[in-house]
């Protein structure tokens, strides 16, 4: 593969330009002048994505021995995550417009906003397990201060919580990179695993017990039970568009960190058949009963929706389990569909809660007939996590049942199915009864009060972006199907 030096301009364009915004701060008082800059360099950062997908290629940064390197390298993966990653950052900060223009120290959200993207952008890049884990580290101090952004209280105790989970996470992940480079090779990551079995002879046992704590720290990232509590605490505290890019962005450095580790280090054929695989999908299963269960039963909006994630992405996590074709299939579809669906639906609310200041889901009486656009937005979005056919998260789930019942490991063939088919139903009964609310207010409603108050265009035009997306991914997902066969086809 080819030397690519441009692979590196999306990393550090988004860092030096948040940089620049320090200067901004301090030489203009217009905001707007701040939005347009920000809003220009998240498009040309998904410019500069795009041409280096084009490109391909790799590039060692640094050797900083014989055997270790910072490198980086576009392949399949990279580039559905890079491509997730610079859309989503750039929906979500063109509604962040509007959304910000009253909040305080609007110009430190944005200094970390465009830092977190370089970083995410580096660990979609990354070419081995070391940078891998040096832009994972990155991202998580770079996007704290998204939660912490307010500085009250609450928001101090729950970025304390992010980052406590997330060093603990890290900090389990470290094991699989200290272990993997005396058993294997972590110069760089190779479909199929790089477990070197003549090393690793007699040591069986204990990489096994290396690979479940590193699937266990990176999970810390995809709220896989038993760490997923930062996730509910984290979301209601951050400002809407943080919360829509750590629930839909965030919560898929884990479920990436986890690919690599599992299906370009360690390998499906060393951890099949295994008590690791055995709990990998127990807690996945957990995790998706128990975040749709609660999410069910809470009644804070921005809080449901972060149960929601925390079910949804072990989705994904279940999907990967498998060690199947289909499941990994189903995976990779439900990291890109609930990415657009739920970046959605914490827009949504957010349109809501800045508009009305309405937090709650009994206080959604009435609100379709004052927000008529956002409230259709947020019913797509609902209909599509649901899995209503032609909705994409009717293909993503199809083939993550499929995916499970060609898993005859563990009786997985049968209970996945029916535990994602209860998550379904459970899903609708938390996310279906917002909208008929909204729209059907009752006989006793006053509709004198439904004067309406419809956000400006930064917000709406996400909004309709990703509802669409939400129903035309799922009418035409031919292409992303194939790129995923490729990729299940090369690790499996």
């Amino acid at each position: 593969m080819n030397s690519n030096p441009m692979i590196i301009i999306p990393i550090l364009f988004p860092i030096l330009s948040a940089l620049l915004t320090l200067i901004i701060k301090s030489s203009f008082s217009v905001r707007s002048f701040r939005e347009k800059y920000v809003g220009l360099t998240l498009a040309l950062n998904l410019l500069f994505v795009v041409m280096v997908l084009y490109s391909k290629g790799n590039f060692t940064v640094v050797n900083l021995t014989s055997t270790l390197s910072i490198c980086l390298k576009v392949d399949e993966v990279s580039t559905i995550f890079s491509l997730l990653v610079s859309v989503m950052w750039l929906l979500a900060g063109v509604f962040s417009f509007e959304y910000m223009k009253d909040e305080k120290r609007n110009e430190s959200f944005y200094f970390f906003y465009l830092l977190s993207l370089g970083a995410l952008i580096g660990l979609s890049f990354s070419g081995n397990y070391l940078t891998m884990y040096f832009f994972y580290e990155a991202m998580t101090l770079l996007t704290m201060p998204l939660v912490l952004h307010t500085r009250t209280k609450e928001a101090i105790a729950a970025a304390l919580k992010y980052l406590f989970y997330s060093i603990l996470g890290a900090s389990l992940a470290l094991i699989g990179l200290i272990y993997i480079s005396r058993y294997g090779s972590i110069g760089e990551f190779v479909p199929g695993g790089t477990l070197d079995f003549t090393k690793a002879a007699g040591s069986e046992n204990m990489l096994l017990i290396v690979a479940f704590l590193a699937i266990l720290g990176f999970g810390v990232k995809a709220g896989m039970f038993p760490f997923h509590g930062w996730l509910p605490t984290a979301h209601p505290i951050a400002p809407a568009p943080a919360s829509a890019v750590l629930s839909g962005v965030i919560t898929n450095a884990g479920v990436l960190s986890i690919i690599r580790v599992v299906y370009y280090h360690f390998g499906v054929g060393f951890l099949r058949g295994t008590w690791v695989q055995t709990a990998w999908i127990v807690l996945a299963l957990i995790t998706i009963f128990m975040g749709s269960m609660i999410a069910y039963r809470e009644k804070l909006l921005k809080k449901r929706l972060a149960y929601s994630t925390v079910s949804q992405v072990s989705y994904v996590l279940l999907g990967l389990a498998s060690f199947t074709h289909l499941g990994m299939v189903g995976a990779l579809l439900h990291v890109v569909f609930h990415s657009v669906i739920k970046d959605g639906l914490f827009l949504s609310v957010g349109a809501i809660i800045y508009k009305t200041e309405l937090t709650y889901d009994y206080e959604m009486k009435g609100i379709g007939k004052r927000m008529p656009i956002v409230m259709w937005c947020f019913t797509l979005c609902s209909v599509a996590l649901i899995g209503i056919p032609p909705f994409s998260g009717f293909v993503s789930k199809w083939n993550l049942a499929l995916g499970c019942m060609e898993n005859s490991y563990m009786n997985a063939g049968w209970i996945g199915p029916v535990v994602l088919l209860v998550s379904a139903l459970l899903t609708a009964g938390y996310l279906l009864p917002i909208s008929i609310r909204a729209f059907i207010p009752g006989d006793d409603y006053d509709y004198s009060t439904s004067e309406k108050c419809e956000p400006n265009l930064y917000m709406t035009i996400p909004l309709v972006i990703l509802a669409a997306a939400s129903l035309f991914l799922g009418m035409f997902p031919e292409s992303l199907i194939g790129l995923f066969d490729t990729i299940a086809n090369l690790v499996m």
